[in-house]
């Protein structure tokens, strides 16, 4: 079993949902480190995980099997995954980004997506 208490595990940091992933990944020989992994295949799993949700929501499936929150959380785990794999301190580097976003402008009118 990879993680036995998970009902106690409602706070979990990032580094934490990463190390069980990791250990998911030992278990199931998924792959724990960069040469036993193929990153752009990773990359497009995590791409075609984006796509089921975006599918899902499209098709106003939010729950259960293949629907938008499974999805979200099939593409987070591969990322999360990816990251471990790779040595990224995720939480530090989206630290990071808040903090240059904080202070970064965007020109909304060149750009073809909604915002407030």
């Amino acid at each position: 079993m990879i993680a036995p208490n998970l009902k106690n595990m409602n706070d979990l940091t990032l580094k934490q949902l990463t190390e069980l992933i990791l250990k998911q990944a030992r278990v199931k020989n998924f792959g724990t480190k960069p040469d036993e992994i193929d990153v752009p295949e990773k990359i497009a799993l995590i791409h075609s995980e984006v796509s089921e949700a975006y599918e899902a929501y499209r098709h106003k499936n939010f729950e259960g099997k293949d629907g938008f929150n499974e999805e979200v959380a099939d593409a987070i785990t591969r990322l999360l995954h990816l990251a471990g794999v790779m040595g990224v301190d995720i939480e530090n580097e989206i630290l990071k980004k808040l903090e240059n976003n904080q202070s970064r402008d965007w020109d909304w009118d060149k750009m073809n997506e909604k915002h407030s």
